[in-house]
């Protein structure tokens, strides 16, 4: 147990840029706490572990998180292979002028239990072919534990470049923002019944939403000075209806899986 948290510590908590993962070096401002469906423009580089997924056209499909040197999070329902790439460093992924790193994939490792009927389980982790380089745009962001407790009614914040309404025929070029409340699993249930497992979080229904191509990002908390992932954008209303909550992926359901898969590969 002692070399599994030894482990853990080194593999996914580590430095990045001279500072302990999930702590900016540009820091983040949200209104509300601070579109995402109700957004805002984030910081330029202010959501330094968040990545676009990307096919070898350019197109954005999903985000991810970074955890690591050579390891992103994102859903399982992204459908990631290796052919697709992993971009590092953007705000606006329209303008070839930023310094962005643009990764191949080495490998995809989607979990096991993965249920597109249920949405349970929706998580991938995708191995980059050669280790990203730190700066203050390109960090980690932390992996929540399973002991961690981000309680109903905490204000947290999800990032993406998703769609800002349903029917817009492209996704937006600047990164997006929205702060938004995490919901019990019994205040969720009351939304979204029984389709609703422990292995999810709800967060939002209060005005803003994630919505298509925010899949696989990140909802982020923070604790004292450094933000968590805690959920993984995974389902909810077809429409990015903004009085329902988002579903996303449990991420302290899911931290074990996660170490010991890096660990093995």
């Amino acid at each position: 147990m002692a070399f599994l948290w030894l482990l853990s510590c080194l593999a996914l908590l580590g430095t990045a840029y001279g500072q302990s993962c999930g702590v900016p070096a540009i820091t983040p401002v949200v209104t509300g706490y601070a579109r995402i469906v109700n957004g805002e423009n984030a910081v330029p580089g202010s959501w330094p572990w968040q990545v676009s997924m990307q096919d070898t056209t350019g197109w954005h499909f999903c985000g991810g998180s970074l955890i690591n040197e050579n390891w992103v999070v994102t859903a399982a329902h992204c459908g990631m292979s290796t052919s697709n790439l992993v971009i590092l460093g953007a705000f606006n992924k329209c303008s070839s002028k930023e310094h962005t790193q643009t990764m191949r994939i080495e490998k995809v490792i989607t979990h096991p239990a993965w249920d597109p009927r249920n949405m349970n389980n929706d998580v991938t982790l995708v191995k980059l072919a050669s280790s990203v380089k730190f700066t203050p745009r390109i960090s980690p962001v932390c992996l929540a534990s399973v002991a961690a407790n981000f309680p109903g009614g905490m204000t947290c914040v999800t990032s993406g470049w998703g769609l800002t309404r349903p029917t817009a025929s492209n996704t937006p070029c600047q990164l997006q923002q929205t702060a938004l409340p995490l919901l019990t699993t019994q205040q969720c249930q009351k939304y979204w019944g029984n389709k609703i497992s422990d292995t999810m979080v709800c967060a939002g229904g209060a005005g803003a939403t994630s919505c298509m191509g925010d899949s696989g990002g990140p909802l982020v908390c923070k604790d004292g000075r450094a933000w968590y992932l805690v959920g993984i954008v995974s389902w909810g209303s077809g429409y990015c209806s903004t009085r329902m909550p988002t579903v996303y992926t449990r991420v302290t359901e899911f931290h074990s899986w996660i170490v010991q898969t890096i660990a093995a590969n």
